[in-house]
């Protein structure tokens, strides 16, 4: 059973939440009684999960956006600034994967195109985030980063240098802003049951055999599983938690 957690008058932010871990995420701070900001690149998935959270009597907006773009992003802030008052928490998860690639090999707009979502998409919006909440003096951030961001794999060198270099962002930023009242934070999946996953198994980028027996759990991670360490890193329980890079893997990076 997940801990329930009180968020009532709190407005959360979620990039990527239009599928997989931040569909699930927004959906799990709607639930816990936040106000919810979804973006996400894709218009009619962001239009449909926000008319349902709003006709189950939840307070939900979506904004399009491209985290790659910083004057999306800024205009993303501003709008959930200006639909709720404040930014309470923010999960920065919108993130890409590549297809296995030999560095020798690797193009160059290939690495240019995972670097400019998964690390500068993650810099761009940590970095409004946070001019709202100087201002206020109090918020929680969590970054997505992956197992990606703690080991390294073959074939995977542009995807792996953009989750090392979220944990790198997240340790900086940490550090700053904890005196000022922020806490800033970053989770690693595994290898998650998400439609990312999905795609790669339809197109032989990954073999649900070997992911699963890489997990020493022994089964692929949930989407639930992801939310329920977000709201946990975002709430007062984790109110000295302050700079981590939280494996949530089942295991993979404890071998």
């Amino acid at each position: 059973m997940n801990p329930t957690y009180d968020f009532k008058g709190q407005v959360a932010l979620v990039t990527g939440a239009s599928s997989g871990m931040g569909l699930v995420t927004a959906k799990a701070f709607a639930a816990a009684g936040a106000s919810v900001v979804l973006a996400d690149v894709n218009t009619a998935a962001l239009t449909g999960t926000v008319d349902a959270l709003t006709s189950s009597g939840h307070a939900a907006i979506g904004v399009t956006c491209d985290v790659s773009d910083e004057e999306q992003v800024a205009a993303l802030v501003r709008r959930a600034v200006e639909a709720y008052g404040r930014l309470d928490m923010a999960f920065n998860n919108a993130g890409i994967q590549a297809p296995p690639t030999d560095a020798a090999d690797e193009p160059a707009d290939l690495f240019d195109r995972v670097n400019a979502i998964n690390l500068r998409g993650v810099w761009t919006s940590m970095k409004h985030e946070l001019k709202q909440m100087r201002q206020q003096g109090s918020g929680a951030i969590v970054n997505c980063s992956s197992l990606g961001g703690l080991v390294g794999l073959p074939g995977r060198a542009a995807y792996h240098a953009s989750k090392h270099g979220v944990i790198g962002l997240t340790r900086s930023a940490a550090l700053e802003y904890a005196p000022r009242g922020i806490r800033i934070n970053a989770i690693c999946p595994g290898t998650i049951a998400t439609p990312m996953v999905t795609d790669m198994l339809a197109k032989g980028e990954l073999e649900l055999s070997a992911a699963i027996a890489n997990q020493p759990i022994g089964r692929l991670g949930e989407p639930e599983e992801i939310a329920a360490s977000v709201l946990w890193l975002c709430s007062p329980g984790a109110s000295f938690i302050v700079g981590v890079a939280l494996p949530v893997d089942g295991g993979y990076t404890a071998r």
